[in-house]
């Protein structure tokens, strides 16, 4: 699993990591930013972690965005050297800072990749990854124009996440003929 940053990266990205576990006992690792959520959470997940050195690119000064132009070939070497040592079968970017190396990486070492896009218009890392990964996983059909062999699959969450809601706080109303699944 590459990326992370936000919730909206890293808390879906956990999600499909936890299912892959779950159903077909997958081993994962995440590669993410010393300064991202998925710092906190990956591990309290349960899930390796390793990270790069990389910063923005949109959205930022003419400054920050060099700096990060001239980090992008260490990061993008560092996650070549993690998927060598982790050898995955499938690389799922999630978007956010650390997803454009990996991604970059295992796109060049011709490993299977998914993109993972929830918005409507993707994000700026899978955009740039967009026509060479081999696939994407949108929420939105019109989000698949973006990319190459899209599949709407919407936004995974996680099942604790899920069962923790209780109809009152979710304001279900208690008539059984507005129940709808």
């Amino acid at each position: 699993m590459a990326g992370g940053g936000t919730g909206g990266h890293v808390i879906p990205a956990i999600a499909i990591a936890q299912e892959l576990r779950s159903r077909y006992g997958a081993e994962v690792l995440f590669i993410g930013t010393a300064r991202g959520l998925e710092n906190r959470l990956v591990p309290a997940a349960g899930f390796p972690l390793q990270l790069v050195n990389i910063g923005a690119l949109n959205r930022v000064s003419l400054a920050t965005r060099l700096k990060t132009i001239f980090d992008l070939p260490r990061a993008v070497l560092a996650a070549r050297r993690m998927l060598i040592e982790f050898q995955p079968d499938l690389v799922i970017g999630v978007g956010g800072y650390a997803s454009g190396p990996a991604m970059l990486a295992a796109i060049r070492r011709r490993v299977p990749t998914l993109a993972f896009e929830p918005n409507f218009v993707p994000g700026f890392a899978n955009r740039v990854v967009a026509h060479f990964v081999s696939s994407a996983a949108v929420h939105f059909e019109e989000t698949g124009r973006y990319f190459r062999n899209p599949v709407v699959t919407g936004v995974p969450v996680r099942h604790s996440g899920i069962a923790g809601i209780d109809e009152a706080s979710a304001g279900v109303a208690n008539h059984s003929s507005d129940r709808r699944a």
